[in-house]
C-alpha cells in the first residue's frame, strides 16, 4: 500500500507553500488507494509556536485533506510527534554508533567557528568529514576513557560519511542524481539536548512508518544523498522521493514569502493567523484553493483548469509534476475563485455567512433574486457587501456619467418610466414597452438604459436593470426615480 506522510515544523502558520505539499502528498494517496498522514516534526522545542500545530490540522481540514493518521486521528504507527518518539531515536541512533556509521563529537561552539573562520580566510566552505575529521574532538581521536568523562557534558552525534564512493539518488521528477561523497559532510544526527536532527529522524519516521514515497519541497534535495547514505547504513529499503518545485514570488526571484503578501495585498496563509489574514477570511472557497495549488506546480496535460477535490484525486500523477519553479499569480487564484462561485447554486451560496449577513434584511424570495444577480460578479464571497449594496440604497450618482447623457434628455425617459412603472406594468414587460416608447420618440435604446440605470443604481454598470426592479419594487424604483430627477433639474440648474 502507498503511504506518504506531510511532516511540518510547528513553528508558525502553514504557509500555502506548505499546503501545496500537503495537497500533493494527499493526491498522491488517494489516486492510488493509499494512506495519507501527518507528521508533526517538533524537535526544534526552542522554535516551536504555541497553536501552530493545531493551526496546521484546521487549515488541512478547511481544505478537505484529511489525515488518515496523525497526531489528532490517530493510527497504528504513532506516536505522530517526534517530540514523542525520543526514545525510538535513542535506540536507532544506537544501533549506528555500534556498526561505527556514527560517532560522538565533543566539539565547543568556540572551536568550531575558529575552524569555520580558518576555512573562509582560506576561501573555502567549512565542511566537517573525511578531510578533517581527526582533527577534531571527536569518539575518533579519544580514548574510551576521554570518550566516557567526555560524554558528561554536551556532545552531538555525527553521520560517519566514507570516502570515495558515489552516492546514488533518485528522485521521480528530476531522475537520477549521482553525488562523490567527498562533496559531503558528517552531518550532526542528534543535538546536544538530546533530540534528533531533521535528518535522522525523517528517516527513522519513514522508515518505521512504512513511508513509501516522500513527497517534499526541492529545498531537501541536496540532504537526499545523506538520507540514501542513512538508509544504507541500516540496511533498509529506501523510499521513492519526489521533491517539489517551488512556488515562486510573482515578480522578480526567489520563493513566495510572506512580505510579498504584505507588499502585494494578498495572503500567504490559508486561515487567519494573528493579525494576518487568512484566504478563507478573504473570501476564497477551500475547493478553489485546492484546484489553484494544484495548478502551481502541476498540469494534467489537457487545457482544463478547474477541477473539484475528487476529480484531482483522478486526475493527479507524477509525470504532471513540472521541474521548474511555479510563478504565484493572485489574479489567477481569485478567477479560479470566480469559477468555482458561478457553479454553485444560489441555494448554496445563501449558506455562506457572508451572504446571510449582506442579505438579513431581504425575503427569503429576494435573497434568491439578488444571489442570481450578482453571483456572475463575484471573485470572492467578501465581494456580495459591495455587489448587495445598490438593493439597499443607490450609489451616489455618477456626475461623469449623467454629464454625458444630459444633452440627450434623460428627464423625458424617467418621466415616461415613472407614468409606466405607476400604471402597474410588471417589471417583466417593462422593457417591451419603454422600447417601443424610445422607437416612437427616435430615442435610441441606450439612452433608455443608460438613464434608467443612473436613476436606480447610480452609475453605469451593474446586473439586469429590470431585475433590479423586480427585487425593489415598485414603490421603491419610483422613490429612486423621483431622487434622480430632482437630483438632475438641480445639475441643469447649477
Amino acid at each position: 500500500m502507498e503511504r506518504v506522510r506531510f511532516a511540518p515544523s510547528p513553528t508558525g502558520p502553514l504557509h500555502i507553500g506548505g499546503l501545496r505539499t500537503a495537497l500533493f502528498n494527499y493526491l498522491y494517496a488517494r489516486k492510488h488507494n493509499g494512506v495519507f498522514i501527518l507528521r508533526v516534526e517538533d524537535t526544534d522545542q526552542n522554535r516551536y509556536v504555541e497553536g501552530s500545530e493545531r493551526y496546521i490540522q484546521e487549515a488541512l481540514e478547511w481544505c478537505g485533506m484529511v489525515p488518515d493518521e496523525g497526531p489528532y486521528n490517530g493510527g497504528e504507527f504513532g506516536p505522530y510527534r517526534q517530540s514523542e518518539r525520543k526514545s525510538i531515536y535513542l535506540e536507532y541512533i544506537r544501533v549506528l554508533l555500534e556498526n561505527e556509521k556514527a560517532y560522538y563529537a565533543f566539539d565547543s561552539t568556540e572551536e568550531l567557528s575558529n575552524a569555520r573562520a580558518w576555512a573562509e580566510q582560506k576561501g573555502h566552505a567549512f565542511r566537517y568529514g573525511a578531510h578533517n575529521r581527526l582533527q577534531f574532538v571527536n569518539s575518533l581521536t579519544l580514548s574510551n576513557e576521554e570518550i566516557e568523562e567526555r560524554k558528561k557534558g554536551d556532545y552531538v552525534i555525527r553521520l560517519k560519511v566514507d570516502p570515495g564512493p558515489m552516492v546514488s539518488v533518485f528522485d521521480e521528477i528530476r531522475g537520477a542524481v549521482a553525488v562523490s561523497t567527498e562533496e559531503l559532510d558528517d552531518k550532526i544526527l542528534m543535538k546536544s539536548d538530546g533530540m534528533p536532527t531533521y535528518h535522522f529522524a525523517n528517516v527513522v519516521d519513514d522508515h518505521l512508518m512504512q513511508i513509501s514515497c516522500v513527497i517534499r519541497g526541492e529545498e531537501w534535495l541536496p540532504s537526499l544523498p545523506h538520507h540514501q547514505l542513512l538508509y544504507d547504513a541500516f540496511q533498509w529499503q529506501c523510499p521513492k522521493f519526489m521533491h517539489l518545485p517551488l512556488i515562486l514570488k510573482p515578480s522578480g526571484k526567489g520563493k513566495l514569502s510572506k512580505r510579498d503578501g504584505e507588499k502585494e495585498g494578498f495572503p500567504v496563509f490559508p486561515l487567519q493567523w494573528k493579525e494576518s489574514i487568512g484566504y478563507k477570511e478573504k473570501g476564497f472557497l477551500p475547493e478553489s484553493m485546492v484546484n489553484y495549488l494544484a495548478l502551481l506546480g502541476w498540469n494534467s496535460g489537457t487545457e482544463d483548469e478547474l477541477f473539484s477535490l475528487a476529480e484531482l484525486e483522478k486526475r493527479f500523477s507524477v509525470s504532471g509534476v513540472q521541474k521548474g519553479g511555479a510563478r504565484f499569480d493572485y489574479e489567477k487564484a481569485r478567477w479560479i475563485n470566480h469559477q468555482h462561485l458561478q457553479k454553485k447554486s444560489s441555494e448554496d451560496l445563501l449558506q455562506f455567512g457572508e451572504f446571510q449577513m449582506a442579505l438579513k434584511d431581504f425575503t427569503s424570495a429576494q435573497q434568491l433574486m439578488i444571489v442570481a444577480l450578482i453571483k456572475e460578479r463575484l471573485y470572492t464571497l467578501d465581494d456580495v457587501y459591495e455587489e448587495v449594496r445598490l438593493f439597499i440604497s443607490p450609489y451616489p450618482f455618477d456626475d461623469k456619467a449623467l454629464e454625458k447623457i444630459l444633452p440627450k434628455n434623460p428627464l423625458l425617459v424617467l418621466e415616461e418610466v415613472q407614468k409606466v412603472i405607476a400604471s402597474g406594468v410588471p417589471a417583466e414587460a417593462l422593457k417591451e414597452v419603454l422600447l417601443e416608447w424610445a422607437t416612437k420618440q427616435s430615442l435610441g435604446v441606450g439612452v433608455v438604459m443608460q438613464s434608467l440605470r443612473i436613476a436606480l443604481v447610480g452609475k453605469l454598470s451593474g446586473p439586469d436593470l429590470f431585475a433590479i426592479i423586480t427585487v425593489l419594487g415598485n414603490s421603491v424604483s419610483l422613490r429612486r426615480i423621483e431622487n434622480a430627477i430632482t437630483y438632475i433639474n438641480l445639475k441643469q440648474k447649477s
